[in-house]
């Protein structure tokens, strides 16, 4: 039994013809027919009288249409359910994001929450391994990360691609290059960020593999990444997004990463069977207010997104 097959026997009834029921499904007569035919046999009785001009049910049939017609009902006012709840601007969002990425997103994304007071939002702050299980476990509608693969059980909405740039103390060799090659940077006197696994495994791909290990800040903040570097040797890798959170006089510290260009993409993560679909385009469309235009994914620049 199928509802299309109940939406059938109520389209005869109405119309208590075969042919124009037919037709305002919008399927051929002999096929109508056979789907009525295979829900009596299911049922084990006969719906219409077919001898009858105009068709009319049977007193079995009645029953079975008046049960059909509730059935079909409520089975609308789901679709419709579903369709407000998808449509509805407002409730609560649970978001995660890596430490990598929330210093240049949250607290913008914060001020648009604050436009909208329908709307209310709560952040967590934790690492690429940590928001995929407390997605998959339903603990968070949305995460923000930068992950290289598919993940099973998952949407990826991309958001923005973000490049690396090197940031260099005065006094360590390559300060005197105008860009530097990513595949032979030094990694010995690279500092980087232990904890931020997903951050450290992703520049450490562009180093040179020959070189000592890198040394590494027990934490998760860049900021103080590079207050280690101005204190003193070596250099570290920042995001895109945190050059325009260096003061004036530290930017000529800066330099390009070049042969190859290495970067990350950032994408919105949700379960596949997320159906808020209005609350996830508040998400992008303010961080498409928040990143710069030409990280935005094309894609995302033209069309919304759509569950």
């Amino acid at each position: 039994m199928t509802l299309q097959q109940l939406e059938y026997i109520i389209a005869v009834d109405n119309y208590r013809h075969f042919v124009k029921a037919a037709d305002s499904c919008g399927i051929t007569q002999p096929t109508l027919s056979s789907m009525i035919r295979k829900l009596e046999e299911e049922l084990d009785v006969v719906i219409f009288d077919r001898n009858s001009h105009p068709v009319k049910p049977t007193i079995a049939g009645e029953e079975v249409l008046r049960q059909a017609r509730m059935v079909v009902y409520h089975a609308k006012q789901l679709q419709e359910t579903s369709l407000s709840e998808k449509k509805r601007a407002s409730g609560n969002i649970h978001i995660g994001i890596t430490p990598t990425i929330a210093p240049y997103i949250i607290p913008k994304l914060f001020h648009c929450v604050n436009d909208h007071p329908d709307i209310t939002m709560q952040a967590s702050e934790l690492h690429r391994n940590v928001l995929i299980d407390k997605l998959k476990n339903a603990e968070l509608d949305m995460a923000i990360m930068s992950c290289p693969h598919e993940v099973e059980g998952l949407l990826s909405v991309p958001l923005y691609r973000e490049k690396f740039f090197a940031y260099v103390s005065p006094s360590d060799p390559l300060y005197d290059q105008e860009s530097i090659c990513s595949r032979t940077m030094p990694s010995e006197r690279l500092w980087a960020l232990k904890q931020e696994i997903s951050f450290q495994l992703q520049v450490s791909e562009f180093c040179d593999q020959e070189s000592k290990r890198s040394l590494l800040y027990e934490s998760g903040s860049i900021a103080t990444l590079l207050h280690i570097v101005n204190e003193n040797e070596g250099f570290t890798i920042i995001p895109e997004l945190h050059i325009p959170m260096i003061r004036e006089e530290h930017r000529r510290n800066l330099r390009p990463l070049v042969d190859p260009i290495p970067v990350r993409n950032v994408s919105l993560f949700i379960r596949s069977d997320y159906v808020r679909e209005a609350l996830l385009n508040f998400v992008v469309n303010a961080i498409k207010t928040i990143v710069p235009e030409h990280m935005i994914d094309e894609h995302l620049l033209k069309y919304p997104v759509r569950l």
